[in-house]
Parts: C-alpha cells; structure tokens; sequence
C-alpha cells in the first residue's frame, strides 16, 4: 500500500470510493468535484489517498484554520478494511497537521456510523457533550435573498 497527496484527478475514483462505503455523508454541493477542487487548493498539504496495485483503496480528507484541524471523509473500501489502511492515512494527516502548526483536531462522525466511531475513539478522540454542533447551508439564505 501506498500513500500520497490527493490530487483532483483522483476525484472520480474517490467519490466512486465513497459511495461504496455504507452511510457516507455526502451532499450535491460541496462533494462536487468543483467543491473538491476548492478543498484541496486550500488544503493541498492535508489530505491523502492509499493505494494497492494503482487502485485507490482509503481517503482521508483534512484542512485546518490556522489553529485547529479538521477531518472529513475518511473511508476504506470494504474488502481492504480492518488491515491498517485508516491507521495510516489518519497517522499521515495527524502529521501533515502537526508539520502546519496545528495542534489539535475535531471530526464529525454520523452517530449511525458505529464502525466509524469505533475507529476514531480508538484513535483516541473523545465524544464532546459539552457542546452543540450547528450548521447552516448558506445556498439556502441566498435563494432567500434573490
């Protein structure tokens, strides 16, 4: 297996990728491949793919705001998982994060997603309850303001 910068051309495989992975949270906006492209011009050095044999196998996307990072997408093909393939592309990103200056990392995992959470909380990151997690689509707002 190896692992390398994502690049746009990627895009195709990984969203064939994602979408082979049951309960993935995607949307119509931002997991387009112009919404990929925005990610990784902003992130160029955070988000990675594996590879076995030419074939991409596990991504993971990350970016940060210049004091904490963030981690998206994570997946792993079914028939490759549960042998190191999200280990390293999370160890990966937790460095090229650390190499930024970023010192600290959120996600967010779908409560449904159980193998996923499993993961994460045995990479060692907790369930916050002291806070709520809020979103807005501001697609939304501007068909409201025309």
């Amino acid at each position: 297996m190896d692992i390398r910068l994502m690049k746009i051309s990627d895009y195709h495989a990984v969203y064939a990728l994602w979408m082979s992975c049951k309960g993935m949270g995607l949307n119509n906006l931002d997991d387009t491949e112009e919404g990929i492209r925005k990610f990784l011009d902003r992130n160029p050095d955070t988000c990675f793919v594996a590879e076995s044999d030419g074939v991409i196998i596990g991504v993971i996307m990350a970016g940060n705001d210049g004091r904490r990072g963030y981690i998206y997408h994570t997946a792993v093909a079914p028939r490759y998982r549960n042998q190191g393939v999200a280990t390293a592309l999370a160890d990966r990103t937790i460095e090229a994060l650390l190499g930024l200056g970023i010192t600290k990392v959120a996600l967010v995992v779908f409560g449904r997603n159980e193998t996923g959470n499993v993961f994460w909380e045995h990479r060692g990151f907790h369930v916050r309850k002291d806070i709520v997690y809020r979103n807005k689509s501001l697609k939304e707002m501007e068909r409201m303001d025309t």
